[in-house]
């Protein structure tokens, strides 16, 4: 019976980190390792420390009072809904596609014998359409359990390829701490940091989930729960996230290799490094850690987003639509393909340009939540203890302050 409970409260945590572990992890985690070796690992733990307490208001708050964090911009002031409205619209169609093309590189490596004409805009096209059949048939419920087992996979998958490689490796361990220097180094960092170990904004789908697990369940998430859930999923997000850095600085470090941006070279140079370095027999590991983290993020962002401008629309033209959802997500899809098909060759720089963007902004949502969470929308036993609120304002400095060095070292 208690094992029961203890699953019954994992649920919107985990599509959190299936959400967050993706390109962060896979694509930026691993070039952090590979071109400064454990150096940045500083960073991964700042950036996850700094940024825990605005992530957790979004199930928090809405625990606290059985709305989204995106009610609660409303109420903060219409101005405020319109900023994340044209925000979101702005990148979601970049997100989408820059996790889509990862996940149709590595589907490309594992399943391309079966298939004849091997293209990476099939492969991604052939991803979003199995993900739109999973939402379809199972909505919120399929994909709350679906995720339950896909971060079981990626879990085990990864720390087997981390204990293979800690084992197989030749080099002395050199944890000297690297402070980026020069455009390009600052640019990589701040784009590391921004996605990881995922956009602000997320937080708002942390909250969407969670009033769906409710309505889908018939139960009011206490907040105690959805903390411990949210936990799970965070440390979940920190975990992997140091594997994928220890994996690219053990096999990957001082290997020569220049990472290319196009999703498909980039899983093949990604899977042909490790087998290299680690034996043919680590393919399967490999292949599987990589395709689960793209495909658990590919899934989540295509539903999120448009449940996220779903509930958007509603609020701010204060109306009902019946298919909404259904319409954002086809819409999210289209949107998608043609970004795919006409501007493969800029994917590159379209995800640079997100990744930076989404750390820019990240003040912006952390001031929100803060103000939110500690303001009179928020009933008082709800609300953040004193170490909480501390950890808030000086990750507010340090998002504006890494924000500022970044815009002055450009």
């Amino acid at each position: 019976m208690a094992k029961k409970s203890f699953l019954q409260t994992l649920g919107p945590g985990l599509l959190f980190a299936g959400a967050a572990i993706g390109v962060s992890h896979l694509v930026q985690s691993t070039k952090a390792g590979a071109e400064f070796g454990f150096g940045l690992i500083w960073a991964l733990l700042l950036v996850h420390l700094f940024k825990y307490p605005f992530f957790q208001f979004g199930p928090r708050y809405a625990a606290a009072t059985g709305e989204t964090l995106l009610d609660g911009y409303k109420k903060l002031g219409k101005p405020v809904l319109i900023a994340y409205y044209i925000l979101n619209f702005a990148t979601m169609f970049t997100i989408q596609a820059a996790v889509t093309i990862v996940t149709a590189g590595l589907a490309s490596q594992l399943f391309g014998a079966f298939m004849v004409e091997n293209s990476l805009v099939l492969w991604a096209t052939l991803l979003m359409f199995i993900s739109l059949i999973i939402l379809l048939i199972g909505k919120y419920k399929l994909l709350d359990n679906l995720m339950k087992y896909i971060i079981m996979i990626l879990t085990v998958s990864t720390i087997t390829a981390v204990i293979v490689a800690l084992f197989s490796t030749k080099e002395a361990f050199d944890v000297t701490q690297i402070i980026p220097s020069g455009a390009a180094e600052i640019t990589f960092l701040i784009a590391f940091l921004g996605w990881m170990p995922a956009p602000l904004d997320i937080s708002i789908w942390h909250s969407i989930w969670s009033v769906e697990k409710d309505k889908t369940t018939v139960l009011n998430t206490k907040r105690k729960d959805a903390v411990f859930d949210f936990n799970v999923g965070y440390i979940s997000t920190l975990f992997l996230g140091i594997c994928f850095v220890l994996l690219g600085a053990l096999v990957m470090y001082k290997s020569g290799v220049t990472f290319s941006d196009k999703g498909v070279v980039f899983a093949s140079q990604l899977i042909e490094l490790y087998t290299k370095n680690l034996g043919d027999f680590s393919y399967i590991f490999i292949a599987i850690a990589a395709f689960t983290t793209m495909f658990s993020t590919t899934i989540t962002t295509l539903d999120a987003s448009p449940r996220a401008m779903n509930r958007t629309t509603k609020l701010l033209f204060k109306k009902d639509f019946k298919y909404g959802y259904w319409f954002w997500i086809l819409f999210l899809f289209s949107g998608t393909f043609l970004m795919l098909r006409y501007f493969m060759d800029n994917m590159g720089l379209l995800v640079k340009v997100a990744t930076i963007l989404s750390f820019l902004t990240a003040p912006f949502y952390a001031i929100l939540n803060y103000k939110l969470i500690t303001g009179k929308h928020t009933p008082k036993e709800h609300q953040p203890g004193i170490y909480l609120k501390v950890l808030s304002i000086v990750g507010i400095v340090f998002l504006i302050g890494f924000s500022v060095w970044y815009v002055a070292s450009i």
